[in-house]
C-alpha cells in the first residue's frame, strides 16, 4: 500500500519538532559545560573577564553543535518513532498495510537534507565563529601573539618575540624538510616600524632560529649586505606550523577545496584538511544511518521499561560509533589508510549495519 502524503508530512513534522527540541537541550548543556571549563582556564587571567568567556563560549558553540549533530539526529528519530509507537499510530499504519520502510521514508529524506544544510550553511558560519574563538583563546588564555597563514602567494608567518617582531614570507616549503624556499624576512619594531629586510633563496629552522644563508640584508640608510649566515629568533617548530595553519575546523566547506590546493602547491601536507572535507561530505550518509539505528531501537519498545532500554541502546551506539570514527580518522591522518576510505568508512559501515539490523527485525 502506498502511504498517504498527509501521513508522510505528519511523521516528518514530528521528527523536525523533536530535532529542534533535542538540539536546543543538548546545545544548552554543551554551552554550560564549555563555559564552566573556559572560566576555569581563565582563572588568574585579568583580561579574560566573564563576558569575554561567555563570548568565547558562544563563538565555539556552532563547532560543538556540528560534533553533536549525528547524536541529535539519532535521539530525535528514536523519540519520534517511540512516541508514534506508544500512541499506536504506527500500529494502525501497519494494520492498513504500511511497511516500516514506508513510514521511515519521510525521516530518511529529511535526515540527509539536514546534513546538507549543516555542511553548506552551518559549517561556513561556524568556521568564521570558531576562527574568532581561536584568536580570542590565543590572546586571553594562551598569551600567544604569533600568526600563521597560507595564501596563493606562499606561506606567511608573523611572530612577536623579546627581540622584536618578525614577518616571514616563503614561496614554498621543501617537502620532508624544515626548509623554506624563496624567503623574505621583515623585522619590525613598535607600531610596525620597519627595521630590516632579508632576502634569501632559503631558510632552515634550527634550535630556535631561522638560519638564513647567502641572504641580502637591507636596512634604511645602509647599502645592502650579502651575509653568509644570518639568524632570526623564533619560538616556532615545523610541527606547530603544520598544526596552526588554518585548522580545518576554521575553514568553510566552500573554501576547503581551494585551500587544500594552495597547501599542496606550497608543499605543506593537506591530509587533515582533505580528511575533514571528505568527512563533511559523508555527513548526510551518516545521518541516514542514525535514522536506521533509531528505528531498530525504538519501533518495538512498547512494553514497560522500553524507554530506558531505548535510551541506553542509543547512548551505547553513539559512543561506539564515535570511538570507532575517531580510530579510523586517526588512521587517515597518519595516512595508514587512504583519506577517502577513512572519511567514508564509518558512515558507510553504519548505514549497512543499520539496514541489516532493520531488515532482521522487520523482515527476518
Amino acid at each position: 500500500m502506498r502511504m498517504s502524503p498527509t501521513l508522510s508530512a505528519y511523521i516528518g513534522r514530528q521528527f523536525l519538532l523533536w530535532f529542534a527540541g533535542m538540539m536546543l537541550a543538548i546545545l544548552a548543556i554543551v554551552f554550560l559545560l564549555d563555559t564552566v571549563e573556559l572560566l576555569r582556564r581563565a582563572a588568574g587571567k585579568p583580561d579574560a573577564t566573564f563576558w569575554v568567556v561567555v563570548r568565547m563560549g558562544l563563538f565555539k558553540l556552532p563547532a560543538m553543535a556540528q560534533e553533536a549533530f549525528p547524536f541529535i539526529v539519532l535521539f530525535s528519530a528514536m523519540f519520534t518513532f517511540w512516541r508514534l509507537t506508544r500512541s499506536q499510530e504506527l500500529v494502525v499504519a501497519r494494520a492498513v498495510g504500511v511497511s516500516a520502510w514506508q513510514f521511515l521514508a519521510p525521516v530518511l529524506v529529511l535526515a540527509p537534507l539536514i546534513g546538507a544544510f549543516q555542511i553548506t550553511v552551518v559549517n561556513p558560519v561556524g568556521s568564521v565563529l570558531v576562527a574568532q574563538f581561536e584568536r580570542m583563546e590565543d590572546r586571553y588564555l594562551r598569551g600567544r601573539a604569533n600568526e600563521l597563514a597560507v595564501a596563493r602567494s606562499g606561506l606567511w608567518l608573523r611572530e612577536v618575540t623579546d627581540e622584536g617582531q618578525f614577518l616571514v614570507h616563503a614561496g614554498s616549503v621543501t617537502p620532508g624538510s624544515q626548509e623554506l624556499r624563496d624567503v623574505v624576512i621583515f623585522e619590525l619594531e613598535g607600531d610596525e616600524e620597519f627595521v630590516s629586510r632579508v632576502d634569501a633563496p632559503s631558510a632552515t629552522l634550527e634550535d630556535g632560529y631561522w638560519v638564513v644563508r647567502d641572504g641580502w640584508y637591507n636596512r634604511p640608510d645602509h647599502l645592502p649586505e650579502l651575509l653568509a649566515e644570518h639568524r632570526v629568533p623564533t619560538d616556532l617548530t615545523f610541527a606547530r606550523i603544520a598544526e596552526s595553519l588554518a585548522p580545518p575546523e576554521t575553514m568553510s566547506f566552500w573554501e576547503l577545496p581551494g585551500f587544500i590546493a594552495t597547501l599542496e602547491a606550497t608543499g605543506i601536507s593537506a591530509v587533515r584538511h582533505r580528511l575533514h572535507y571528505q568527512s563533511l561530505l559523508a555527513q548526510p550518509v551518516l545521518f541516514c544511518a542514525m535514522v536506521l539505528f533509531a528505528a531498530a531501537f525504538s519501533l518495538r519498545q512498547t512494553r514497560r521499561g522500553g524507554t530506558l532500554l531505548m535510551v541506553a541502546g542509543g547512548v551505547v551506539t553513539g559512543f561506539v560509533l564515535f570511538l570507532l570514527s575517531d580510530v579510523v580518522l586517526a588512521f587517515g591522518v597518519s595516512e595508514t589508510i587512504p583519506v577517502p576510505m577513512a572519511a567514508w568508512a564509518p558512515a558507510a559501515a553504519s548505514l549497512l549495519i543499520g539496514i541489516a539490523a532493520l531488515l532482521h527485525l522487520e523482515d527476518g
